[in-house]
């Protein structure tokens, strides 16, 4: 019989984007999730790290998860979840509830287990069950790693090699050897969080996690032993090592770099193979930039959000907004009267930007000394160079009433 695996990570609950809160899209995606678990048969959830956002989430953000976990069960009665911790994570507070998420067949692995020095590899290793309640694979499960965690790490060492990839290398061959002599010739899945070189990685909502001075490590540091390894951390859905190695990327885009995105989970098969397909999950909320290309003058926006032709839908769940303005004047003013226009509209505004053309610097001498300017000059140099436009009489007369204030 086929072991169903669902590969899931990031879903950063709690998260805002510019003041907004995703609590309605994190209950609405995690509730197709639960309609996935049921159409696709899953038998095992793995969450590869960063389910909250942040270190500090919220009363609302843990119900919100502890809910979901619920609903799981109640829609996948065999259901087994296993769930690691990413660097958003606050490690101890997810494994503090085990005693009761253990009832939901809800295993969390989020600090690294010990014991006399060694790792405790049976504390990683997850047993997973298919439909007829035999046990087809492990789960070996790996929280996000830090300095402390790492054996033998030191940075005196004087070989050409980084002291954090050989030490990270030495973490994953441990762990594989232990994992190897508990799975007794059962395929093992890995979790991990962390940045692979050439993985491609996102602006805005990923954060570059360095441990001693390292952001990315090698792939070759997970080892052959690891059948499948899923990844969380990079919120792209991408693969490496020829699909062995896999990021199933975040719940939803979390910052305009993601909008291009096709967000989504990976069904794992576990027979006499291991196959992987992406399920795109459709978006609760979408994210939309005007216009879709280049920039547009604020006098058309007006037109271009009406044209979006938007249905009716609570404000909790409008479309996220990102507008690209050609600098056709002070910077403030337009966005000031872009911010005024997407007030009107029943959107969620994420950000505006004000964009120059390039053009070409006179180089002009440096003043010899003070003496050779004055304030209102520099004003006047500084005005132009933030908005591209000379200071009108107003902006002159406002900033000698603040010089005479000083004086």
């Amino acid at each position: 019989m086929t072991l169903r695996v669902l590969h899931t990570a990031d879903w950063h609950i709690g998260q805002t984007l510019n003041g907004w809160s995703r609590e309605a899209e994190h209950r609405a995606w995690l509730k197709a999730l639960e309609d996935v678990l049921e159409a696709h048969q899953i038998d095992v959830l793995l969450i590869a790290g960063d389910v909250f956002d942040g270190i500090n989430p919220s009363g609302v953000s843990q119900k919100l998860l502890y809910q979901a976990l619920r609903g799981f069960k109640t829609r996948r009665p065999g259901l087994v979840t296993v769930i690691t911790a990413g660097n958003h994570d606050p490690a101890a507070r997810l494994e503090a509830p085990a005693a009761i998420l253990d009832s939901l067949d809800v295993h969390v692995v989020a600090t690294v287990r010990r014991s006399e020095g060694a790792l405790d590899v049976a504390r990683h290793m997850v047993p997973l069950p298919d439909a007829s309640g035999a046990v087809r694979a492990y789960a070996c499960a790996i929280p996000f790693l830090r300095a402390a965690d790492l054996p033998g790490l030191s940075f005196a060492e004087n070989g050409a090699g980084s002291p954090i990839v050989e030490a990270a290398r030495r973490f994953h061959a441990e762990m594989a050897k232990g994992a190897l002599a508990l799975a007794d010739g059962l395929p093992i899945l890995a979790m991990g969080h962390l940045h692979c070189h050439g993985a491609t990685e996102s602006d805005g909502a990923e954060r570059r996690i360095l441990i001693g001075g390292e952001h990315a490590v090698p792939e070759d540091i997970f080892p052959q032993a690891f059948d499948y390894v899923a990844l969380g951390h990079l919120h792209r859905p991408q693969n490496l090592a020829g699909g062995r190695i896999r990021y199933s990327g975040s719940c939803f885009p979390l910052s305009a770099t993601e909008a291009g995105y096709e967000h989504g989970v990976t069904l794992i098969e576990v027979g006499d193979e291991i196959t992987k397909t992406h399920l795109p999950m459709p978006r609760p909320a979408p994210m939309l930039r005007l216009p879709e290309r280049g920039t547009m003058e604020v006098s058309d926006l007006g037109a271009a959000l009406q044209a979006l032709d938007l249905p009716d839908v609570p404000a909790d769940l409008r479309p996220f907004v990102y507008v690209e303005l050609t600098a056709t004047g002070s910077a403030a003013v337009l966005m000031t009267e872009a911010e005024r226009l997407l007030s009107d509209a029943p959107v969620r505004p994420a950000g505006i930007r004000v964009h120059r053309p390039a053009t070409e610097v006179t180089q002009t001498p440096a003043p010899v000394s003070l003496a050779e300017t004055t304030p209102e000059d520099l004003f006047r140099t500084a005005f132009e160079a933030a908005n591209g436009l000379a200071p009108e009489p107003a902006h002159i007369a406002a900033f000698r009433d603040a010089l005479a204030e000083e004086g």
